[in-house]
């Protein structure tokens, strides 16, 4: 089979001419592998991670399979069910089945808590072809008798790690268990820990396990860079990054909602346009600020890592780390929002003294220190002599860093060298990981009303 465009795959003219439609012409890594084997019934474990085209991959041919086995779904019941933990995540799925599938006659539905059930209920009353749910809203419609499972014949869980995380696997197990035993099933998760191991071994039959390596971990189209900062100037620093012309859309991430909301007030006293998004926002603030951002209505996105994990934005030229993960591959994820569709980003992490264990295990994972951007105006070398152990790479300067001139300002070529204004001042902008064991603690934001 040659899979090196769509038409390899043997997918039906009305896909081709969506995908035609939406400008997708070569399959990514995830789909190359995964297409032939849902296309061939089989099951299907997957590890990728956020904007490696898994859901194009597990959603063409699932929508092929429908339309070949087409039948009129029975009242209340799905026929392909795509859980997914949040609801930003759920609706970008249900979008991705509705443009790929806009010339077949399949019905499309998501689900998910924080809005009223009676326009859900009231389509799912006749059943649907395609489900995209979160777990607490899925399992609150089938307790009360609104929706049936037992002829379902395709599961997916997408982002089986983030459900694991927000402590949903318990509501996963109970919906698995209304499922019939005959089916096809397919795992998606951006990290496989142990646990995962174990679900998927209840969940999936003789699987095929795909991995596909990070797109993001030591990408050159992202410049990554470290500030070095007190934690009581994070502020200041942030606003003079984002008074630079270059930066026109940034995302910013904290650990918690308390954070983001609190920095998005400030960011509007200063007239910044921004606003802020987390789980404790209601649904109609969530996607008005997901609107206003993506209309450059507003310059500037704060946000934590639970919410953001479906956010799909084009063009942002800056992620901003206000406080870095205590996770690395959540450092991955974090950077891999910008620098899409081709284009260059630029990715800078504020790093305090109380922050260097994480900032040691990303670069552990990355096999690569960051450089330090020292060319400004908060830089504070008492943050980047903080005790770090001694990691490969080698000590270059102050805390072992190599020092670094702002993003956009190294020399190529022999030309003249760029700004040195926070922010690059150059539009051509400058992104890791497994999860590390002996992480510091835990303080990002877990709670389940993201799905719910």
């Amino acid at each position: 089979m040659n899979t090196e465009d769509f038409k390899g795959f043997g997918l039906i003219e009305p896909i081709m001419r969506a995908l035609e439609e939406e400008k997708f012409s070569t399959p990514t890594p995830i789909q190359k592998e995964t297409i032939p084997l849902i296309l061939a019934g089989k099951d299907v474990m997957g590890c990728a991670q956020t904007g490696s085209g898994k859901t194009a991959a597990y959603a063409l041919p699932m929508l092929q399979s429908l339309h070949k086995t087409q039948t009129s779904p029975v009242r209340r019941s799905v026929r392909a069910l795509v859980v997914a933990p949040t609801r930003e995540l759920a609706d970008q799925i249900a979008g991705c089945f509705t443009s790929f599938g806009r010339h077949l006659n399949l019905s499309v539905a998501v689900v998910y808590g924080g809005v009223g059930k009676g326009d859900q209920i009231d389509r799912l009353h006749q059943g649907v072809d395609v489900l995209v749910a979160t777990p607490g809203r899925l399992l609150d419609l089938m307790e009360q008798g609104r929706l049936v499972l037992a002829r379902t014949q395709i599961l997916v869980l997408d982002e089986a790690d983030r459900m694991l995380d927000m402590g949903f696997i318990p509501d996963i197990k109970r919906i698995v268990m209304a499922l019939p035993s005959r089916r096809q099933s397919m795992l998606f998760s951006a990290t496989i820990p142990p646990m995962i191991v174990g679900l998927a071994a209840n969940i999936l039959d003789r699987p095929h396990h795909i991995e596909i390596a990070s797109i993001h971990r030591n990408d050159p189209q992202i410049e990554q860079k470290v500030l070095f900062v007190r934690q009581n100037k994070k502020n200041e620093l942030l606003l003079q990054l984002l008074a630079d012309r270059a930066v026109s859309r940034a995302l910013v991430f904290t650990r918690t909602k308390h954070r983001a909301n609190s920095l998005a007030r400030e960011l509007s006293k200063k007239r910044v346009k921004s606003d802020a998004l987390h789980g404790d926002k209601s649904q109609s603030e969530r996607l008005k600020a997901l609107a206003s951002f993506h209309a450059g209505h507003i310059q500037v996105l704060v946000a934590t890592d639970l919410a953001s994990r479906g956010l799909d934005v084009d063009d942002i030229d800056h992620v901003i780390n206000y406080e870095l993960p205590n996770e690395p591959e959540v450092y991955i994820h974090r950077i891999g929002r910008t620098a899409r569709a081709g284009k260059r980003g630029i990715a800078l992490s504020f790093c305090d003294r109380s922050e260097m264990v994480y900032l040691r295990q990303i670069e552990k994972t990355l096999n690569k220190k960051l450089p330090v951007w020292e060319d400004h105006p908060f830089h504070s070398p008492e943050e980047a002599g903080a005790p770090r152990g001694t990691e490969s790479g080698g000590r270059h300067g102050s805390g072992g860093y190599q020092k670094s001139r702002g993003p956009g300002s190294a020399r190529q070529g022999g030309g003249k060298r760029r700004s040195r204004k926070p922010g690059g001042g150059s539009r051509k902008a400058p992104g890791a990981p497994s999860r590390s064991q002996g992480r510091g603690p835990r303080t990002q934001e877990t709670s389940r009303s993201g799905g719910r």
